[in-house]
Order: structure tokens, then C-alpha cells, then sequence
């Protein structure tokens, strides 16, 4: 951590002046306010601005504030800027206020990771005694590791889903979200057949693969006395771990655990940027969800990151305008006949995990369910 803020006595005196009219100050906010445990910066400007997400301005616009993520429970904001309130630092006996819930996404930086392909990986392809689970102090044993020495510690990471882009020229993209076997296989699920055809394995783009942290382990042999597997023994109690596992080698905090919320860089065409997938294999997901975006570096978005999330407008079948046909199936009208109907706002999200195609956003705030297939815009999109 950086050296803690000696005080907070003006940190929203310039941000009122400064970033009023840019930030929208609520007409209700409160002249202080006692920061308590649990609360998020985001929560915090909340209370007073109209858009969290440009939290960050009210601390970077007071120098006094070094780091705006050491900011106590107990320390009293002042929110006054026509009447100066005097306002104090709390204890420093708790931990500071973070951007977001940490503890809401901590699995997700923990244990999930987005990769571009997973058949060049090593495998487990054999356990301990034949065992068809084997878990922690066990032994495994790992082909595609020829060059592996006692002592290297790698995770055992299990295929989840697989995220694949279709582009058409004609009207938007088609995203697929298919859930994998511990093979990487894509498993039949006949509600999504007409997807998985639409989407093949080959011809797509493929978005990346869904690696899902199993456990980790530490080399003891590798192939040596014509052995043509590596010898490892776990050493965590994660989740169990079966032949077809891939490893990856292990990583030392590759993620931020500081956000400063921010619009997306760049405009996207309608239809590029979309919820891919809810998290724990649900469709709809409300505030402190996890959602996987279709969008990632390679796109310009990067941790802190803000997107509006959208329903996207229906078009429905004028019937008044075709004169006749109120028995008819609505398949059976053409484009002439049909209305598009506005998109829908949903909520906010924040990306907190970006990699290459991919990203992993917590939903903020909504006034209706994120779901599947929902379009990603600027944060302040007004339709």
C-alpha cells in the first residue's frame, strides 16, 4: 500500500466546485458523510453523484489525496462546498474502502482465467493408483511437460465454456457461450443445437476458452529412465482433479486489486459489444453479478472500464398497418410490416479482469436484471 491520507478535510471542496455541472451532483446529497465498513468508492460518490463512475475526479482533483483507495472506515467526507465542514480522518484500525466488492469477485481473479486455446496445454493423463479423482498430497501425472524440473509449481486448470464470435455483414454478430466437459469437448445441449450449428468449430472466431482453477502442485519428477510423464503432487485442497485436466504454469497476482472506473475508450458498432455469459451458468444477474463481456484488450477496454448494459428493442409486427392478417403468425410478416421497438437500460457494469477477447465485469447498479445478449454502451448512452 502507498502511505496512508493524513486528512480528508477537503475532499470534495474543488470536486463540488470543479466537477458539479460534469458530474451531476445530486440535489439531496448530505454536507458529510461518515465513511462505513463495507462501503465501495463506488457507493460512496453514489450518494452524491449522479454517476459513480466518475469517482475517481473527486479525489484526483484534490492533491492532498495521494491514493484514493486509502480512504478509512470512520473518515467523514465533507460534502458542503457553499458552507465549509471541517471534516476529520477516522481510525486506521479496518481495512481501507475499495473500488468494488472485493470479496464479490475475488473467485473470478482467483481462480478463472480466459485463454486463446487449450490444446497445446499439458494434461494430467494419469493419477495416483489408477484413481479416476485424486485431491491434495496426491500424486498426478502430466504429459507435454518434457522439460519440467522438481521444485516448478503449476495450477491445474479444468475447461468451462467456450466463447465464439460468428460475424455477419447482414445485421449483428452471433455470440455463443457453450459449456465444455473436462476434455474442452462442448457438451450436446439441445436447447442452444441451432447455435452450436450457426457456430461450428471451425469458421468462427473463436473468443477464448473459460479455464476454471482446480488446483496446484509441485513437480517432484519429470520424464526421466524412459518415465514419458511428469510426476506431481498436489498441494492445496481445491477441487478435485480427473484425467483430461490441462496446467498452466502458476502466476503471481496477475490482476489488479485497484479499479478506477471510466468510459470505454472507443465506440463500438452496434451489436460488437455484448453479455456473453452469467455467471454460475445463469442467464439474468442482478447488482454484485458477474457477467463475461465479448470484448477485451485487443479492443481497447481495460480494467475499470464502465458500460451501460441494454436490452436490445424488439421488432414486433404492426398489425394496424397491414389492414388485415390479425390471425396470422408473426413469421409470416415481413420487414415491411414490422416496428423495431426502442433498446432498454438495464444497469451499469465494471470490467475488473480484462484479457485479450474477453473480459469479466460485476454489475453495479440496474433497475432491471442483466441478461445474456444484452448490448454494451457508453455509460451515459441516452438511448
Amino acid at each position: 500500500m502507498l502511505k496512508p491520507i493524513r486528512t480528508v478535510a477537503t475532499a470534495a471542496l474543488l470536486t463540488i466546485a470543479t466537477f458539479a455541472m460534469a458530474a451531476g451532483l445530486r440535489g439531496d446529497h448530505p454536507d458529510t458523510y461518515v465513511v462505513k465498513k463495507g462501503d465501495t468508492l463506488w457507493d460512496i460518490a453514489g450518494t452524491f453523484l449522479q454517476k459513480p463512475w466518475l469517482w475517481p475526479e473527486i479525489w484526483q482533483a484534490n492533491p492532498q489525496v495521494e491514493n484514493p483507495h486509502l480512504i478509512y472506515p470512520g473518515d467523514v467526507l465533507s460534502l458542503a462546498y457553499l458552507n465549509r465542514v471541517t471534516a476529520q480522518p477516522g481510525p486506521r484500525q479496518l481495512a481501507p474502502v475499495t473500488g468494488v466488492p472485493l470479496s464479490q469477485i475475488e473467485p473470478f481473479l482467483k481462480d478463472l482465467r480466459v485463454v486463446d486455446e487449450i490444446d497445446s496445454l499439458p494434461h494430467v493423463v494419469g493419477l495416483e493408483e489408477d484413481r479416476l479423482r485424486s485431491a491434495k498430497g496426491q500424486v498426478v501425472y502430466i504429459k507435454g511437460l518434457p522439460g519440467a524440473v522438481a521444485g516448478q509449481r503449476y495450477a491445474v486448470v479444468r475447461p468451462t465454456q467456450r466463447y465464439a464470435r460468428l460475424d455477419r455483414t447482414m445485421c449483428c454478430d452471433i455470440f455463443d457461450a457453450a459449456d465444455l466437459d473436462n476434455r474442452g469437448r462442448r457438451t450436446i445441449d439441445f436447447e442452444r443445437h441451432w447455435t452450436n450449428v450457426v457456430v461450428p468449430d471451425h469458421g468462427s472466431e473463436i473468443l477464448g476458452y473459460e479455464l476454471m482453477q482446480q488446483a496446484t502442485g509441485t513437480v517432484t519428477r519429470g520424464e526421466v529412465g524412459g518415465i514419458e510423464a511428469t510426476t506431481m503432487v498436489l498441494d492445496d485442497s481445491g477441487r478435485e482433479v480427473r484425467i483430461g485436466d490441462r496446467l498452466i504454469p502458476v502466476a503471481a497476482q496477475p490482476y489488479d486489486l485497484q479499479f478506477f472506473p471510466h468510459p470505454p475508450r472507443q465506440q463500438f458498432d452496434y451489436g460488437r459489444a455484448r453479455v456473453l455469459a452469467v455467471a454460475d451458468m445463469l442467464r439474468t444477474g442482478g447488482p454484485r453479478d458477474v457477467v463475461a463481456l465479448s470484448v477485451g484488450a485487443r479492443d481497447g477496454v481495460d480494467n475499470g472500464t464502465v458500460f451501460s448494459g441494454w436490452r436490445v428493442g424488439s421488432e414486433v409486427v404492426d398489425r394496424m398497418s397491414t389492414g388485415s392478417g390479425w390471425d396470422r403468425s408473426e413469421d409470416s410478416f415481413g420487414r415491411a410490416n414490422r416496428v423495431r421497438l426502442p433498446d432498454e437500460f438495464a444497469g451499469h457494469l465494471m470490467v475488473f479482469r480484462t484479457f485479450d477477447k474477453v473480459s469479466y465485469a460485476l454489475v453495479m447498479e440496474g433497475i432491471r436484471p442483466i441478461q445474456v445478449g444484452h448490448e454494451l454502451k457508453h455509460p451515459d448512452a441516452p438511448y
